[in-house]
């Protein structure tokens, strides 16, 4: 009991440093991500913390369970790094009995992303795709960044607003560039208020500005000031799409759809994810042997490289599930039981105290070697003084 306690606090702690640490990189590269569209127009300014929430939300079953492999893995790598599993072994303790504390931490974090990636990660992702709809139907005017310039929802105006003020109703400098049967037009005025016409459409009311018409050279060239201009723009209802992506559907909703390749791929995705974290971890145990004379670095490297390789592998099947060359019933099962039976051979071997590479073989030859290196320097040392 003292050691499974001891444990624990420690696979915790290393968990909250390892998730502090990822957690924030994530963070950061989504809030750039995210003020890059911003600023690009592509989403509402007023919109970045939602969209970085919903960001988080997507990646945080990705997080937990590259969390709990180092945890578990680095915890294992320093009891061997300071001979605690020499007593460990001596004492005639199994390497089987790291299992039962390690399920005992990391079943509720595999309770966690599995309530994540059935149920939080789709609703976050549909939250998502909401804001990014409802933002490219919102009207012309509203869509435009100050000093940037943007296209019209029916591709037919160019629109340059310097500022906006009052919810974005009002706007100084504009710049309209439009093309239609009649032409090309530009229209610039020092300030413009967007009016509804009381039936559900929009004015664009230009104030103190001038309209050019046709092209500068030509005998029908026009240029003409103006004190008012109405101007009719755009306008649509903020609605989600006709077809919802299946990564944005609910669990539910995805099990009610026709059985296709693209809902068994979705639904693969959301079945990997907490059968990975748990055979993870457990390969962590018999994979965090380490030389006490070597450092731990390569423990971590190595893990990140399996962890990547486990999820690109997922990504394989998921793509061929999806482009119909295996069925759901094939794909969901054999990645996983490779990866426990690759899980059983190094319990195996680990176990096998008579292997020439057995942990505690290598240790115990570690030891062999100090004591002979003491011996020969304490002797050395006594020829000398004689």
């Amino acid at each position: 009991m003292i050691f499974q306690r001891a444990l624990q606090r420690e696979l915790a702690s290393v968990a909250g440093a390892t998730f502090t640490v990822l957690f924030t990189i994530f963070v950061t590269w989504t809030l750039i991500s995210i003020l890059g569209k911003a600023a690009g127009g592509k989403v509402a300014s007023s919109d970045v913390l939602a969209l970085i929430g919903f960001s988080v939300l997507n990646y945080l079953p990705t997080i937990l369970i590259l969390t709990s492999f180092i945890a578990v893995i680095a915890t294992v790598t320093r009891s061997y790094r300071d001979s605690e599993m020499v007593v460990w072994f001596a004492s005639g303790q199994s390497l089987l009995r790291w299992v039962g504390p390690v399920l005992v931490f990391g079943l509720p974090l595999v309770a966690l992303v599995a309530a994540l990636s059935f149920i939080a990660t789709p609703w976050a992702k549909m939250k998502s795709t909401e804001f990014v709809e409802r933002f490219e139907k919102r009207e012309d005017l509203k869509r435009v960044s100050p000093g940037q310039f943007r296209e019209s929802t029916s591709t037919n105006r160019v629109f340059f607003v310097e500022g906006s003020t009052r919810a974005s109703t009002v706007v100084q400098n504009v710049f309209v560039n439009s093309v239609d049967e009649s032409g090309s037009s530009i229209v610039v005025a020092k300030e413009g208020v967007i009016e509804p016409d009381g039936k559900g459409g929009q004015y664009l009311v230009l104030k103190n500005g001038r309209r050019y018409l046709g092209q500068p050279g030509r005998a029908d060239f026009q240029s003409m000031e103006f004190e008012r201009y109405r101007m009719r723009i755009a306008s649509q209802v903020p609605v989600m799409g006709s077809e919802t992506p299946a990564d944005a559907l609910s669990t539910p909703a995805l099990l009610a759809l026709p059985d296709n390749r693209f809902t068994n791929a979705e639904l693969l995705y959301r079945i990997s994810a907490p059968i990975t974290c748990v055979v993870l971890m457990l390969l962590a145990i018999p994979l965090g042997f380490v030389n006490p004379r070597a450092g731990s670095s390569a423990n971590l490297i190595l893990a990140l490289l399996i962890f990547f390789t486990y999820s690109n592998l997922s990504k394989l099947f998921e793509a061929s599930v999806k482009q119909g060359k295996m069925s759901f019933g094939i794909a969901w099962w054999p990645l996983h039981v490779f990866a426990l039976l690759v899980v059983a051979g190094l319990f195996a071997w680990r176990l096998n105290v008579n292997h020439r590479w057995h942990p505690l073989a290598l240790l115990g030859a570690f030891k062999r070697r100090r004591l002979l290196r003491a011996g020969s320097t304490a002797g050395a040392t006594q020829e000398g003084a004689q």
